[in-house]
């Protein structure tokens, strides 16, 4: 098992997302990512990956197919409908296929959560340390 961090940097390959900074949460049951502008039409997704506060941002317009629709309870308690797209999320020498829910995070430090169903059996969380992973590099 890989240690990582609680704070860390992440790819997402596919959308061409590269050192983007994401909390390791284990209190979350899924990953999170920060995007605006979310439109769904029939099965696909389209949402922008815009943010002047996280450099890694490149302010392209994804559209990818719609993996699924649930309810998540947040960290403030409320339950809302989410949009679901999976992609493959490169977390220190490791590169997994997850599910990543799509949500507004402008008000958040980091614009994306690791969710422990991506983290189980996989990695092993040292919380008093962050970026071991680029250390790594």
């Amino acid at each position: 098992m890989e240690v990582v961090g609680y704070i860390e940097s992440v790819d997402l390959p596919e959308i061409e997302l590269f050192d983007l900074d994401a909390k390791i949460d284990t209190g979350a049951d899924s990953c999170s990512i920060h995007c605006d502008d979310i439109e769904v039409e029939g099965e696909i997704v389209t949402f922008l990956l815009h943010d002047e506060v996280h450099e890694a941002y490149h302010g392209k317009k994804i559209t990818l197919p719609i993996h699924n629709i649930k309810k998540v309870k947040s960290s403030n308690g409320k339950s809302e409908e989410r949009i679901f797209i999976k992609s493959l999320i490169k977390l220190g020498c490791k590169t997994y296929e997850a599910e990543i829910s799509l949500a507004n995070r402008e008000n958040m430090k980091y614009p994306m959560l690791i969710g422990r169903r991506f983290l189980s059996h996989h990695y092993l969380i040292d919380v008093s340390h962050k970026y071991i992973t680029k250390k790594d590099k």
